[in-house]
């Protein structure tokens, strides 16, 4: 379509000739390089490791390579599980030697106190009760002689690990950083104002429960007023701060002094809402202490998280200097700040922050994001409405015409953007439909042509008809061009102060883009640059390198956090659609104000269809054994396995079923393709065929995630029967009492078993749970059965014991269902030659994570 004007072309205004179509391979090579010599670079900058040859010249300083003799050390215990000999006995004993050793080398002017707390208790995990009994921790303190000042600074790690991992990134890395930062506060004759409590916890992986057991019974507790919790969700690299506070902005005025910083509010912000399938210590410690603080993980090489890959030879000795250098700086600061004597006094809401490129971090409040984000919204606005006006002055169309123009080309943004979006998605369907999802599990390169490629094929097809319907518009080719970039513009402040409205603090990205466009518009507005169609788009190039940069290095740190994730986040939905929509939205930030420069070159049509064409031959790629997503060791697909027992009881005492089985939960959506090998087990079912009829399905499921993946989760009936290191978990009711009259009831249980089980309890025959010995919010929600109990013990191996009061009209009838799981997680010996073989059936590009256990119920 095109537009007549009685008007003519100012003469102060550039005519531009299209610059040769092969002037555009160069165009994004430019922004290709900019990737690879910034980005690429920054996000696996390390810092040089220090060694034990550099410790005499540098005693303040963090040495990487003591961290890396111990984290040795402790590896070389093995697999360190709840309950097990490595975890309880071996771990705490290595952890008191090397707190010894510190103490030998202490200055004078500080003292170090050591305890190893023993605890039972309980609490609410998701959905599900959360109960330990005689789990451990390990606590130093370490403070000045003689300062009665009691407002400590929390350090938290956690030594145990999941069954079959040696646990060197998650989270024995984390334990080697504190014991060499204790080190070298310990030995430099400094000023401490707080003691500084390190928490060397041994229960977290089971899950959190250790961090629940210090901060509600530990008698240093309540002296805890701010923390560092360290973590991992992968296996080195640069650890990154995804949460503070909350509501407590003065801790980043300590952050930003670290040396190299690496954080983001929008990290923060995707954990809380559940898009991180994970969870840490700094939830417990801020839900049920009260104590603000730092959270800190590594998230690079998720691969190996949670599987016996994750060894010392993976993990960067750099990383460990990197982390160190971070955490021993925090000490200091916390450790001699003023804020520790009353936090609460400096409770002001919640942070906006951010690094640059590790180079430097920017952090504010939220009502300062707030006021940003509005006033470069509406000066955005402002710069937009001027550059209408100029169009219509320098162009000889009036205003409503330019205004005319910019509607129908806002439009067309408009349906662009949500055609890259619907292209985009349509790849991430058609990839999962065709059983192809996560072919860019291994090879990130993969999304380039799977989704970005058919991202900018969207955002710029329609321009580029329009534009070359319009040629002969009245509105030169540059301005035109410049209303498009003006639209995008427009869209992202709806966006933004969308975002912004619903207290989203990660719209400051949206802010981001658009002050750089408006700063590149400013600039061609005072120099007349706009005029001027190629001195117009240098200026916009020159404007967008730090964004394009900024945007893209946050970009890819969310790729290389998720993508290893997508391995682990269970079976029900489809990857693909979510790293479909993460790179759709950034690339409204890092292509939007560079894809119109497109249309700068001739045979703009052909240069976007090469989008397309590339995007047909990354599919054909992803759903041929190219585009295969794992590999062995290094990226391997995951799946729990148990040779299990059930039993089932009938009201009588009798028997109702009886029989042996795998039970198989895949970790990811591509399960089927393991299918034909698990045929040769015997039959398949699903889980959810026996839901319906038994109490949460009348498996050993381990924990409540298990029920939610049942769907996906497998049954396969085998003859052989487990071979257990003990007998079945023996549930005993050992006393029944009337309580208020007739109508109401206790029932006494004793349970023996192994140190991971899971209890579940269900009421029959209108009968009504009134209270029980287990943590009572379930009860007091009235929330309806089945009841979720998910118990483990550490050094206390004793019964539990605990009862449950029951009202019902008559007792003549089955009143309770009681199912009890047994989880032998950590004793390998306990695998039969038919389970092991059962095990080495799978490809060799597959982590089983494998044990024995049982199931059985009863009526009472």
């Amino acid at each position: 379509m095109g537009f007549n004007s009685k008007y003519h072309l100012d003469v102060d205004f550039e005519v531009p000739k299209k610059l040769q179509w092969y002037y555009a391979p160069a165009f994004f090579g430019f922004w290709f390089v900019i990737y690879l010599t910034l980005v690429n670079t920054q996000i696996n900058h390390m810092p040089q490791a220090l060694t034990r040859t550099d410790e005499a010249a540098r005693p303040r300083d963090f040495i990487a390579q003591r961290a890396e003799d111990t984290l040795i050390e402790l590896t070389r215990i093995g697999p360190r599980v709840v309950g097990s000999v490595a975890n309880e006995v071996t771990t705490v004993q290595f952890l008191r030697d090397e707190v010894a050793k510190v103490q030998a080398e202490a200055h004078a002017r500080f003292e170090i106190e050591i305890d190893v707390q023993q605890a039972t208790g309980a609490y609410m995990h998701w959905s599900m009760v959360n109960m330990y009994q005689g789990i451990q921790n390990v606590v130093v303190k370490l403070s000045e002689k003689g300062n009665s000042n009691e407002n400590a600074l929390l350090i938290n790690c956690h030594y145990d690990s999941v069954p079959g991992s040696p646990g060197a990134g998650d989270d024995g890395s984390m334990v080697a950083t504190m014991l060499e930062v204790m080190r070298v506060l310990a030995k430099t004759n400094e000023p401490l104002a707080h003691p500084i409590i390190f928490l060397f916890n041994g229960a977290e992986e089971n899950p959190l429960q250790a961090s629940h057991a210090f901060i509600t019974q530990h008698k240093w507790a309540k002296q805890c007023k701010a923390l560092i919790n360290l973590d991992s969700a992968g296996s080195g690299g640069r650890e990154i701060l995804f949460q503070s506070g909350p509501n407590h902005p003065w801790l980043m005025n300590y952050y930003r002094q670290v040396p190299h910083p690496f954080a983001n509010t929008l990290g923060e912000e995707m954990f809380q809402a559940g898009l991180i399938p994970s969870d840490t210590d700094f939830r417990i410690f801020r839900d049920y202490g009260g104590v603000p603080g730092l959270d800190m993980a590594y998230i690079f090489n998720g691969y190996v998280y949670h599987t016996k890959f994750d060894r010392v030879n993976v993990f960067p000795r750099a990383s460990f200097q990197h982390t160190g250098d971070n955490v021993l700086a925090l000490a200091r600061a916390f450790g001699n700040a003023p804020e520790l004597d009353d936090t609460a006094a400096h409770a002001e809401g919640h942070n906006v922050f951010y690094d640059f490129l590790g180079w430097f971090i920017i952090f504010y409040t939220e009502t300062t994001n707030i006021i940003v984000n509005v006033v470069v919204g509406v000066l955005a606005l402002l710069a937009i409405g001027i550059s209408l006006y100029f169009m219509s002055v320098r162009s000889g169309c009036s205003l409503k015409g330019v205004l005319l123009r910019f509607g129908i080309i806002f439009g067309i943004q408009l349906v662009s953007l949500a055609l890259a979006c619907g292209l985009t998605l349509l790849v991430a369907v058609f990839m999962d439909g065709v059983e192809r999802s996560l072919s860019w599990f291994t090879q990130m390169w993969m999304i380039i042509g799977l989704y970005v490629f058919p991202i900018i094929f969207g955002m710029s097809i329609l321009p580029a008809i329009y534009l070359e319907r319009t040629k002969q518009d009245a509105l030169a080719l540059g301005f035109r061009i410049q209303l498009f970039m003006h639209s995008h513009c427009v869209c992202l402040i709806i966006l933004m102060f969308t975002m912004t409205g619903l207290a989203i603090r990660s719209a400051y990205i949206i802010m981001l883009a658009v002050l750089f466009d408006i700063v590149a518009l400013i600039i061609n507005l005072v120099t007349k640059w706009h005029r001027k169609a190629y001195w117009f788009a240098i200026a916009v190039m020159i404007c967008q390198i730090l964004p394009f940069t900024y945007f893209t290095y946050v970009c890819t740190a969310a790729l290389m956090t998720l993508i290893p994730m997508q391995g682990r986040s269970g079976s029900s939905s489809n990857p693909d659609l979510g790293i479909a929509l993460l790179v759709w939205l950034f690339s409204l930030m890092f292509a939007g104000f560079i894809v119109p420069l497109i249309m700068f070159f001739r045979k703009t049509r052909t240069i976007v269809l090469c989008f397309l064409a590339g995007t047909i031959l990354f599919i054909i790629i992803g759903v041929t054994s190219a585009g295969f997503p794992y590999r062995p060791k290094t990226s391997t697909q995951r799946y729990a396995l148990i040779h299990a027992h059930r039993r089932l009881h009938n009201a009588d005492g009798t028997v109702r079923l009886d029989e042996s089985g795998l039970y198989i939960y895949p970790q990811d959506r591509r399960f089927n393709i393991a299918l034909d090998d698990l045929k040769v087990l015997g039959d398949i079912h699903k889980v959810s065929e026996f839901c319906d009829e038994e109490m949460f399905c009348g498996m050993p499921l381990y924990n409540h995630r298990w029920h939610k993946a049942r769907e996906y989760s497998l049954w396969i009936p085998v003859k052989e029967q487990p071979q257990l290191p003990d007998a079945h978990p023996a549930l005993t009711l050992t006393e029944t009492q009337e309580l208020a009259d007739d109508t109401q009831r206790r029932f006494n249980f004793s349970l023996v078993g192994p140190d991971h089980m899971t209890i579940f309890v269900n009421v029959k025959n209108e009968a009504k749970i009134l209270d029980w010995s287990f943590n009572e919010t379930l009860i007091k929600r009235n929330e309806e059965p089945p009841y979720f109990i998910y118990f483990s013990y550490g050094i206390d191996k004793s019964a539990l014991e605990f009862s449950i009061d029951v009202e019902k009209t008559s007792f003549d009838t089955p009143t309770l269902e009681i199912g009890i799981g047994g989880h032998w997680v950590h004793q390998d010996v306990s695998r039969s030659e038919g389970f092991n073989a059962h095990i080495n059936s799978f490809p060799d590009y597959t982590y089983i994570q494998a044990w024995v256990g049982t199931y059985e119920s009863w009526y009472f």
